[in-house]
This record gives structure tokens, C-alpha cells and sequence, in this order.
């Protein structure tokens, strides 16, 4: 494998720092927001607006964060929110997110993401439950699951 393709690309460095960020808030979330990022994007390799991506998805998580949760809560069958592991919450949170509130983003990345970052962070078994999770949402969606709306 070459070096190129053995990089991140710059999208999922930032879904997967979103997803560290919203880990950590959920573990220590009493911080002010602003102070929490400004804290967390020192610790990172890149400067803050490497980062524009990841902070898009933290907002727009964070503000819809019933909404999302919800939607999670009505896709597991027997299966508990506070069951639900950390880690993989926050993984679900960050795709339900851009299923639900970014169009720009066709459905089957999200899913796609959230899987590749699920098998890097999380349990063997995560992304089996990742995925069925994603797959009962993106069901629910009235657009095509594997184009870009603009």
C-alpha cells in the first residue's frame, strides 16, 4: 500500500474527530462548549480550521440531539440507550446526524463512515450493530440512499 493510500482522507479525519469530541462530552460535558472545543482542537495534529468539517458536524449534532437520539431510540430493537456503548453512541450520533439534517452527503457514505470508524473504535461486534441501526434510519429517509442533494 502506498503512502497516499494509506492516509486518512481529510473527511473522515474529521468525522473521527467529531466523533472524539462528542465522546468526550458525553464523559465531561458540564464544560462550556466553546471552551470545550478550544481545548480539544489544541490537542490536535492540525490547526482549528483543518477542522471546519468536524466542528459542523459537532454543532449540528449537539443542536439536534433530542431529535437524533430519538431516532436511534426507535431503531434498536430490546435495546436501551444507556446500553448502548459510548463509543458506539457517538459514532451513531455523527452518521444519524448527516442522515437526517445533510443531503449534501448520500445516505450510503454516512452508513459507509460510520462502519470504517465503528471498526477502528469500537468492538468487534459494533459495526454489525452500527450498521443495522443506520439501515433502519436511512429506510425512513425520502431520498436516494446513494446520491448527493444539493
Amino acid at each position: 500500500m502506498s503512502q497516499d493510500q494509506n492516509k486518512i482522507s481529510g473527511r473522515r479525519e474529521n468525522r473521527i474527530a467529531a466523533m472524539q469530541f462528542l465522546y468526550m462530552r458525553q464523559a465531561n460535558g458540564d464544560e462550556p462548549l466553546e471552551d470545550a472545543l478550544s481545548v480539544f482542537f489544541e490537542t490536535r495534529e492540525k490547526p482549528r480550521q483543518y477542522y471546519a468539517f468536524a466542528e459542523e458536524l459537532i454543532s449540528g449534532c449537539l443542536n439536534n440531539l433530542p431529535e437524533i437520539d430519538a431516532a436511534i431510540a426507535s431503531s434498536t430493537r430490546n435495546w436501551s440507550m444507556d446500553r448502548i456503548a459510548k463509543v458506539e453512541l457517538a459514532i451513531l450520533r455523527l452518521a444519524v446526524f448527516e442522515l437526517l439534517h445533510r443531503p449534501d452527503i448520500p445516505p450510503v457514505v454516512s452508513i459507509n463512515e460510520a462502519i470504517d470508524i465503528a471498526k477502528t473504535f469500537a468492538g468487534a461486534e459494533s459495526r454489525r450493530f452500527v450498521n443495522g441501526i443506520l439501515d433502519n434510519i436511512k429506510g425512513g429517509l425520502s431520498r436516494p440512499p446513494r446520491t448527493a442533494q444539493k
